[in-house]
């Protein structure tokens, strides 16, 4: 429960400093005006919440369903404890595995204890990638990396030299997240 609280109340308080110190500098308060003061503050703080609110319902829910992830780690966990069942893998679960042989020695070994799944969900959440998690650095919640085969194979699918391409480019993506850079701007600014 607090964790879905984290963000609505991150974005209400950045907000209501915004909008609290654009209020001070335009119209700096006097004790004479008491009451309008604690009027338009009220007023203020409502609008912020509401917009904070608005904000973090737009943009969704930031994890897929426990029980699909839950499936997703034991399924990967059971592939790693017997290489005799890669043979019941497909083809984009082996493209998925060339994307993380394919990574310097060094990122490989930060995804010994970070699982890379694979997911039928990239339309509903409207991605090729996410990463879950809070970076490498912090150890609060787990991370995982997912990478959504459905929207992957629906957009270079056609080409398979393409979607190998942007499997490997979806993981360094997901990887850029886990090492740090949160924001999407950020990771494109790094050719990604």
């Amino acid at each position: 429960m607090l964790d879905a609280l984290r963000g609505p109340v991150k974005a209400g308080a950045a907000a209501l400093f915004a909008v609290g110190l654009l209020l001070l500098l335009l119209n700096p308060p006097s004790l004479a005006g008491a009451q309008g003061l604690a009027i338009i503050g009220g007023s203020a703080i409502a609008l912020v919440l509401l917009t904070a609110w608005a904000f973090v319902a737009m943009s969704g829910r930031d994890s897929m369903p426990e029980h699909e992830f839950e499936r997703l780690v034991r399924r990967s966990e059971e592939l790693a404890r017997h290489p005799e069942l890669l043979a019941e893998t497909d083809e984009f679960d082996l493209l998925v595995s060339d994307a993380i042989d394919s990574l310097p020695q060094d990122f490989q070994r930060l995804l010994d204890t970070t699982p890379v799944v694979v997911s039928q969900l990239g339309a509903e959440n409207r991605a090729y990638g996410h990463y879950f998690g809070d970076t490498v650095a912090r150890d609060d919640y787990p991370d995982r990396i997912v990478v959504y085969q459905d929207t992957l194979e629906r957009d270079f699918g056609h080409d398979p030299d393409l979607l190998r391409a942007q499997v490997e480019r979806t993981l360094r993506h997901e990887l850029a997240h886990h090492l740090g850079w949160r924001d999407e701007r950020s990771v494109r600014d790094l050719g990604l």
